[in-house]
């Protein structure tokens, strides 16, 4: 096998890695399969021709700048750049590069692999923009005056708003400086016991909503609980009905018909806030034009 004059060639073939060697001239002298199938075009093609005729000039331009500046500072070269695949599509690769040496320690050449990144570099995309729509969603959900808490399937909170810390109380309106948004708390030291049996009630049962009216601290409460994912996320949207300029009947009747829009915009704002946050931007859009034409304007 170690006399096989193709074993270099065999070797390389053998490697998932696009890999390619070009001369001090930049004219392709080796590649491997991996390499044809990555340009779209054979080996017999590639050898002998430059980096001129196989990519565009944008790109080739960039390929035979970086070439040149590894030919001055010898070493190892990793940079990351575009390139046209064997579809004609552009794709985000890594080039590592290095040089060549012959006997008498003379550079004679270049050696480099290409790593696909594209699909990373999409996903590191749909991160960031449903990192921007989380932030975003969470100023949106403070801004709500109703109280908003967001509670998981271990009754740990994933987000709440002021209000709802002022609805409960000068203890809660303290942790609530401590912790923003109270996240990670457990909702059963925050809330009224009935309000606890309701949310885990519509967790436990996986129904879309329940509500009741709820006395507390000379308050009488609205309380609306939702479900955001069924048996996992539920969020509860709480009106004071106690405000004094009013009669009690109109407060209840009010409340009772507690804003279609808010609790909508809760959900949308919880799922944004959940697993599937990189469907993000169709509905952050639905978020922000529901709060702007929602009752509390």
């Amino acid at each position: 096998m170690a006399d096989d004059p193709n074993l270099h060639q065999k070797i390389m073939d053998a490697l998932p890695i696009p890999i390619f060697y070009r001369d001090i001239n930049g004219v392709y002298q080796a590649c491997n399969i991996a390499h044809e199938r990555f340009i779209g075009i054979t080996k017999n093609e590639i050898i002998g021709k430059t980096v001129y005729d196989v990519q565009p000039k944008a790109i080739a331009d960039i390929f035979s700048k970086r070439d040149s500046e590894l030919f001055e500072s010898p070493g190892d070269q990793v940079y990351e750049t575009k390139f046209r695949y064997s579809d004609g599509s552009m794709r985000d690769v890594v080039f590592n590069k290095a040089v060549i040496r012959d006997d008498e320690g003379e550079i004679v050449g270049i050696v480099g692999s290409i790593f696909d990144i594209t699909e990373r570099k999409k996903a590191e995309t749909k991160l960031e923009r449903a990192k921007e729509s989380m932030i975003i969603s969470s100023h949106m959900l403070h801004k709500i005056s109703l109280g908003i808490i967001i509670v998981n399937k271990e009754f740990k909170v994933i987000d709440s708003n002021e209000s709802f810390a002022n609805l409960m109380g000068e203890e809660i309106k303290e942790l609530y400086e401590t912790i923003p948004g109270l996240r990670g708390a457990d909702i059963k030291e925050m809330v009224p016991e009935v309000i606890f049996k309701m949310v885990a009630n519509l967790l436990a049962s996986g129904e879309k909503s329940i509500e009741r009216d709820v006395k507390f601290k000379n308050k009488l409460l609205h309380v609306s609980v939702i479900t955001i994912y069924k048996e996992r996320v539920v969020g509860a949207v709480i009106r004071d009905m106690s405000a004094p300029m009013l009669v009690r009947d109109e407060i209840i009747n009010r409340a009772r018909r507690v804003n279609k829009q808010t609790i909508e915009t809760v959900q949308k704002i919880a799922y944004l806030l959940g697993e599937n946050a990189s469907q993000s931007e169709e509905l952050l859009n639905s978020i922000i034009e529901s709060y702007l034409y929602s009752d509390d304007e």
